[in-house]
Order: C-alpha cells, then sequence, then structure tokens
C-alpha cells in the first residue's frame, strides 16, 4: 500500500487536493526494486496543465515500455502548497511510487513556455537539487530539459546538468544505455555526461563556452573538451508508422485537465511558412500519419478511458491529406456513444467548414479564424498566406451555415508593421461583420458577435524572424490603443469586442526566448525575491522582475529592442535545427520585399529538411 507524501490535515487544506495524490487510471506502476533507472518526470506547472501535454504523455508511455525504467510524473505545487512544503520543509515528490524526487536517476522536465522558467527552479528547490549544475553531486539525478524551449536553453543552462534537442523517440533509448553502462563500469556523473553528449541531440552546457565582444554579442561559442561536438543536432522520426509510439492507455486525470480529453497526434510539422511560428520551422518536415493507423489508435484510446471528447491534433489539421476520411469514420463510428470530435489549428475555408458542419450541433459554436494581420501587405511580410478574400469568403460561408460567432487572433508589433496595418485589424473586423449582415434578415441566426484578440509579437529562434527588433511596453500599449479607437469608428462596433494580451509578458517572454546564458542570473535572481507562475496573471509580479533586472545589471533593451545583424553569432547557433541559416536569412529577405514564399506542397523551398529524407519533401516520390 502506497503511503502519501501529503497527510490528510495538508491535503484539506490546499486546492485540488487530487493534483498530489497519483494513483489515476492507467498510471503505471512498477516495482521499484527491479527497475534500473527511475525517472521523474516534471511539467513546470499545474496539473492540469502539464496532464494535457502530449510530449509528457508520449515520453510517459514509451520509457514505462521499458522493464528496466520506471518513469514517474511530477507538477509544480500550486502557491498554497508551496508554501506549506517550504514551511514543513515536505520534499517535492512523484504522483506514483510519492518518492522525493532527489532519489531519482533523472529529472526531466519539459520545457514549453518561457513564463515557465521560474517554475523550474521550483522544482530544483522543492525537490533538494542544487539550482546550478555545477554544485550537483554524484547523488543528485541529472537534469534534463527537452521540449520547444529547449531549442534555444542557453538562458537556462547553468540549470541543467543536459537538453534533449528534438524528438524523444529517437535518442532517449540510448542515453539510457549509456546510464547503465557507466554505472556498471563505476563511472562518474562527469564520465556519463561525456557519453551522453556524443549521443545525437544530446546538448551539455558545461561542454561549451562563452565568450562575448565589448559590444555585449557573442564572440564565441565553442566545446571545452575534445570529441565533443561543434554542433547539435535535432533528432526525429522519419517513418511515422514504424517509428512512432502510439499512446493507447493514456492516464486518465482525477480531476477535469485543461484538454480534458484524448488527444490523438495525426501530424507532425506545417507545410505553411509562416515567418514568425516557431512549431512551423522546428518541427519540419511535415509528416503524416496513416489514416488507418489513426482510425485504430482512436478506438483503443476510446476504450482505454471513458473519455467523451478526441481531439486531433497538429499544427495545421485541414493539411492533412486523409482528414475527410478520419473524421467520416470517427463520426460513423462513434455517433450512438456521444463521442465529440474537436478540431483544433484548422484553416477557414470550404473544406473546413464543411468537416466542421459534420461535427458540431445544430447549435454552433464559435468559429475561430486568425488573419494574425490586419492588412494584406503584412500578411505577405508574414508569410501567412492566406487573402482577405479568402477570409471574407470563410466567413460568408460560416454564417450561412448558422455560425454567428467569430475569433479573430491578430499579432501588433509585427516586423514592417504601419499604422494603416494596425487600423486594417478593425477594417477587417468590419468587413466581416458586413459579410453577415448581407444576409436576409430571416435567414440570420440572431446578432452576429465578433470577439477580436490581439497579442504583442515576439521574435523566436530558428524562425525567418529571429533578427528581428520588438517594441517597448508603451509603444504595444500605443499601437493597442490604435485599434481600439480605430474600432470604435466602425459602423458595426457593438458588434465587435476588442481585447489584447499584457504588454509586460511579451517584454519578458521576448527576452527569455532569445537570451543567453547571461540571462540565467536574471531568472535566478527573479526566483529569488519571489517570482513563481509568471505565466499566470495573477502570479505574475513584473515588479520583481524590474527589481531583478537591476540587481543583475543585465540590460533589458539590448535583447528585446534590438535588431540583430545576420552575422551575429546568435545563441542558439550551435543547434542543427533542420533549417539553414541562409534559408532563414532568405525568408528574412522576403519579408522585407513583402514577397511570399509557396507552402511545402506547391513547391519546395529549400529549407533544409530535405537531409531528414521523409515527409512532405519526398511525397511526390511516393
Amino acid at each position: 500500500m502506497r503511503k502519501l507524501a501529503l497527510n490528510d490535515e495538508i491535503l484539506l487544506k490546499v486546492d485540488k487536493a487530487a493534483r498530489y495524490i497519483g494513483g489515476e487510471v492507467n498510471s503505471v506502476m512498477k516495482n521499484k526494486e527491479k527497475v534500473d533507472i527511475r525517472f521523474a518526470m516534471a511539467f513546470p506547472d499545474v496539473y492540469e496543465i502539464g496532464m494535457s501535454n502530449l510530449g509528457m504523455m508520449i515520453l510517459y508511455n514509451m520509457f514505462n515500455e521499458r522493464q528496466d525504467v520506471w518513469c514517474e510524473r511530477l507538477f509544480s505545487p500550486w502557491t498554497d502548497l508551496d508554501k506549506v512544503m517550504r514551511e514543513k520543509k515536505i520534499s517535492l515528490f512523484t504522483l506514483e511510487s510519492q518518492d522525493p524526487v532527489n532519489i531519482f536517476d533523472f529529472l526531466g522536465i519539459t520545457l514549453g513556455y518561457e513564463m515557465c522558467y521560474t517554475n523550474v527552479l521550483q522544482l530544483l528547490d522543492l525537490g533538494g537539487i542544487p539550482l546550478l549544475a555545477k554544485d550537483r553531486t554524484e547523488t543528485d539525478p541529472l537534469v534534463i530539459g527537452g521540449g520547444a524551449c529547449a531549442y534555444n536553453p542557453e538562458p537556462l543552462a547553468p540549470f541543467f546538468d543536459m537538453f534533449y534537442i528534438g524528438e524523444g523517440e529517437t535518442s532517449y533509448d540510448a542515453l539510457f544505455d549509456a546510464y547503465k553502462a557507466n554505472k556498471a563500469a563505476g563511472g562518474t556523473r562527469e564520465d556519463f555526461l561525456l557519453m551522453a553528449c556524443r549521443i545525437p541531440g544530446i546538448y551539455v552546457p558545461a561542454f561549451y563556452d562563452v565568450t562575448y565582444k565589448e559590444d555585449g554579442t557573442i564572440a564565441s561559442f565553442a566545446p571545452n573538451r575534445e570529441a565533443v561536438p561543434e554542433k547539435v543536432c535535432k533528432q526525429l522520426i522519419v517513418d511515422m508508422e514504424k517509428e512512432y509510439r502510439a499512446i493507447e492507455s493514456p492516464v486518465v486525470p482525477f480531476i477535469k485537465a485543461t484538454q480534458d480529453r484524448i488527444t490523438l497526434e495525426i501530424q507532425r510539422g506545417c507545410i505553411r511558412g509562416c515567418r514568425f511560428c516557431q512549431a512551423g520551422m522546428i518541427y519540419r518536415p511535415t509528416r503524416e500519419r496513416d489514416v488507418e493507423t489513426l482510425k485504430l489508435s482512436a478506438k483503443r484510446m476510446l476504450e482505454n478511458t471513458g473519455h467523451e471528447e478526441i481531439s486531433l491534433s497538429s499544427l495545421s489539421s485541414s493539411d492533412h491529406t486523409q482528414l475527410n476520411d478520419l473524421v467520416t469514420f470517427l463520426i460513423d463510428e462513434f455517433q450512438d456513444q456521444a463521442v465529440n470530435i474537436s478540431l483544433p489549428s484548422l484553416r477557414i475555408d470550404a473544406f473546413a467548414l464543411d468537416v466542421m458542419s459534420k461535427i458540431q450541433d445544430v447549435k454552433k459554436s464559435s468559429l475561430t479564424f486568425a488573419p494574425e494581420a490586419g492588412s494584406q501587405r503584412l500578411r505577405d511580410v508574414i508569410n501567412k498566406g492566406l487573402t482577405e478574400e479568402d477570409i471574407l469568403k470563410g466567413a460568408g460561408e460560416a454564417f450561412r451555415g448558422g455560425w454567428n460567432h467569430v475569433k479573430l487572433y491578430f499579432m501588433l508589433g509585427l516586423p514592417t508593421e504601419t499604422e494603416d496595418d494596425m487600423k486594417g485589424i478593425a477594417h477587417l473586423a468590419e468587413r466581416i461583420a458586413e459579410e453577415y449582415y448581407e444576409i436576409p434578415k430571416d435567414q440570420r441566426n440572431g446578432k452576429v458577435q465578433i470577439n477580436v484578440s490581439t497579442s504583442f509579437f515576439v521574435p523566436k529562434p530558428f524562425t525567418p524572424f529571429q533578427w528581428a527588433g520588438m517594441y517597448s511596453e508603451n509603444d504595444f500599449i500605443e499601437k493597442a490603443k490604435v485599434v481600439k479607437s480605430e474600432i470604435r469608428e466602425q459602423l458595426n462596433q457593438r458588434s465587435i469586442r476588442y481585447n489584447w494580451h499584457e504588454p509586460d509578458v511579451t517584454i519578458l517572454e521576448g527576452f527569455l526566448a532569445r537570451g543567453d546564458r547571461r540571462c540565467a542570473e536574471v531568472i535566478l535572481k527573479a526566483y529569488q525575491k519571489g517570482a513563481l507562475y509568471d505565466a499566470w496573471s495573477e502570479s505574475f509580479r513584473y515588479d520583481i522582475w524590474k527589481e531583478a533586472f537591476e540587481e543583475t545589471g543585465i540590460d533589458l533593451d539590448f535583447y528585446t529592442l534590438r535588431e540583430r545583424s545576420t552575422d551575429e553569432i546568435l545563441p542558439w547557433d550551435f543547434i542543427d535545427a533542420g533549417v539553414t541559416k541562409e534559408f532563414l536569412i532568405r525568408e528574412w529577405k522576403q519579408a522585407h520585399e513583402e514577397t511570399v514564399t509557396p507552402n511545402c506542397r506547391q513547391r519546395c523551398s529549400g529549407c533544409g529538411a530535405k537531409q531528414y529524407g521523409g515527409g512532405v519533401c519526398f511525397e511526390s516520390k511516393n
């Protein structure tokens, strides 16, 4: 019988105690005396968020398929339990065994969003693990990070022993085998790290040195030991039938997760090439899963979980060539079981609307469009591949199909943006409203409601916009005011609601996204001063971060406002993410020329992803 790490008195006091007790359906229990490696899989946010993370689900399932590994889960304790654990000196623990994390061999941390970085330090701190990798001993867990943010690991480099760059299905088995071999040989922690850094996709920050120029830019970034590779190459699976590790029995949360449904990954990558989108670049090439395999996976996952909704996950679901076949099957197969089908990331066109009309009830939910920019000129700059005609036609067809709620997502602060581009957001919303009111009154479904949301642009590594400068907090606020004012001037203003993202969070995200190793000082100082759950508006305190910048002497503007030269050494240049720097520079120039690059199925743009030997790059040869 497991003994819970938290007693009843504590569990009754904290919010959502089920976050911390484990024992869910399909969670994996093993005899800890009969495994060689214990791996603690951590997510630096609350249980409900982490339990919705597909990457974590895949690795949990994959690691536990090995007889010699037991992978367990843990999540950031919410602020109420955080306080109790510190007061009572309770060590952070995993859900499955309830054992303290500091006795494990590995602590793996998923890095999906920059604003969770102080929560990374919380996990280490509450776990009794030294925050800095250089201070850890032979008995401390090896701390490894992975996920989208690992494509610029440098702001977190001092806190991690290793990073995994790419898709986890590829090199983790080799890493575990190396760990066992080193342990059997009586090797040290450093001996293992030297073995690990030679495994494709593994980056060990301690084995690289950085020097800086007088102007603050990087002068050099190079290995400091022999046989350590100069480049760390992204790992990915090419054959989605042979190499994909399907999840047939995902863990069913005790409490409602953010994505309270089955997640069926239908493809990886995206053919579109939006110049602001990191995911669209780092997950190239696009690789589809076969529709027959997907049908089987869907049936098994529903049978093994009892969920009543299934989400078809990808960066651009409409681009899966067999989507219609899959959706039709799911509708026919589960029509008597009241299973809902969720289709995020659809491009709103005739095909998408036809698919959505099949899966939605007579009472239509809201439709989501992401034009990203208010003018056609700026949509061409960002390579959105979407014309105003496409948007209005899609909206018109949706309205005639019974929808009357539309969500529109835009970005402010994009490269080359003008005031006309900003005002264009209001004008586009107005034209969409006009599309609705062109329908005869007796055929309308009540009043139209158009919700316009703007976030502020954040340049990300491995995108054509990685060299772009950002704007100041005040500049962002002024841009939002321009949009708000212009919306009030529209004839149908009462049908248009407007909200925008917080600019202070955006500025900090931009700093962390493109930072170098020196930025770790700010993260550490902010955490020590009380920064935690920065991704949550009720917890985010920008004043703490401002104090941290001031006390460390790190210049925020240097990392955010400055436009980089294409000749500058960037903190992530040592990573080969599949897209070449030459391609990104070409796209950066194409953006300023307002030239659209065709998507991958229309024409190969020579991005470099063809080196992997599969996916969309080779579709025409099949």
